[in-house]
């Protein structure tokens, strides 16, 4: 078994009011010298087997279909963890 992270952002051109208001927020905490924040998604994606050419194809074309809007945001898709058989 393995987990494959797709970690989707906004483009950098893109406004991003959430990231913004929570960089506004960080100083009235007490956490200083924070000068930007962007908020983006993470999806751990638990795979069956191998992860092999085939299966990260499979997983970007899912990310570029379905996970993240390609016409504001970025992907990227890595393997995290791939652990043997029977190893937990």
């Amino acid at each position: 078994m393995a987990r494959v992270v797709v970690d989707v952002m906004l483009k950098p051109e893109i406004l991003d009011p959430q990231g913004q208001a929570v960089q506004r927020a960080l100083p009235r905490l007490g956490f200083q010298g924070i000068s930007d924040v962007r908020q983006g998604k993470r999806f751990e994606l638990e795979v069956d087997g191998p992860v092999g050419d085939a299966v990260l194809a499979r997983i970007q074309e899912m990310a570029e279909s379905f996970l993240a809007n390609t016409v504001i945001e970025d992907f990227v898709v890595k393997v995290e963890d791939e652990k043997a058989e029977g190893e937990k």
